[in-house]
């Protein structure tokens, strides 16, 4: 059985992130948009399901997932919608259909690379304005504040892809490639014309990455406004990353491993 309903697996930090993330003073969702998990002791998954609202969600709305066949549907090129849609089916309980987050790929990707405590995946106003512009691609390639580089490090961008198994698979295979290339998973993964994922050891870490990233669309937008963005130089960077005290601050702030 690949998923199933067992709300007792579900613990109260799981939904208070949940929740917080939801909150609609945060701008991050509204209605059923996104989805928060967190990895179990047994390496099973407790994603959100679909169609439960962030800020109301409760130990019923989530689904405990099975990851190694959930991983091997992404690997084949041969899986089909339908096929993940019924893999996610938790079945009908208290006359509710429990099926996990169409994006629950997401959240197996992760723990299939590097298993991660803590994944949200919100669809905030401000950075879907800017994964929708024609600065989509290139709009967070720099920092423009320190402390945005501290929390968010170096995102990941993703382009768009149809949620479910296209994206999954892409998204799968860029968060691979970065992996590979930077030797850890990112804090940040930027989903073109669609939203957020946030990645951390530590549910204060998810918050805080998704929190970081809707601050830095805000200000890109109003630089962008004032004549364009004036982004941390490279060399900068290079030195910010070199120093002890930002790891120190990047692990308590972002929940960095």
């Amino acid at each position: 059985m690949t998923a199933e309903w067992n709300p007792a697996l579900v613990s109260d930090e799981l939904i208070t992130l949940t929740r917080r993330l939801g909150d609609p003073a945060h701008d991050l969702v509204i209605l059923a948009e996104g989805n928060t998990s967190q990895r179990l002791d047994d390496g099973r998954i407790a994603v959100k399901a679909s169609g439960a609202n962030m800020a109301t969600s409760t130990r019923d709305d989530f689904v405990i997932a099975e990851v190694p066949p959930l991983a091997a549907m992404i690997a084949s090129s041969a899986t089909t919608q339908e096929e993940l849609t019924s893999a996610l089916d938790a079945g009908q309980h208290e006359g509710a259909r429990r099926r996990g987050s169409i994006e629950t790929l997401i959240h197996v990707a992760v723990q299939t690379i590097a298993p991660t405590a803590f994944v949200a995946h919100t669809h905030p106003t401000a950075v879907v304005s800017l994964l929708a512009s024609v600065h989509a691609e290139t709009a967070f390639d720099r920092p423009v504040y320190s402390d945005e580089l501290v929390v968010t490090g170096k995102p990941l961008f993703v382009p768009y892809a149809q949620p479910g198994i296209e994206l999954g698979q892409l998204f799968a295979h860029r968060l691979d490639a970065y992996a590979q290339s930077e030797g850890s998973l990112p804090s940040l993964v930027l989903l073109g014309n669609h939203g957020i994922v946030a990645i951390a050891s530590s549910a204060a870490g998810a918050e805080a990455i998704s929190l970081m990233a809707v601050k830095g669309a805000r200000v890109r937008l109003a630089a962008y406004a004032a004549g364009g963005v004036a982004a941390l130089s490279a060399e900068s960077v290079a030195h910010y990353f070199e120093r002890e005290d930002f790891h120190e601050r990047r692990k308590n702030l972002a929940g960095t491993a």
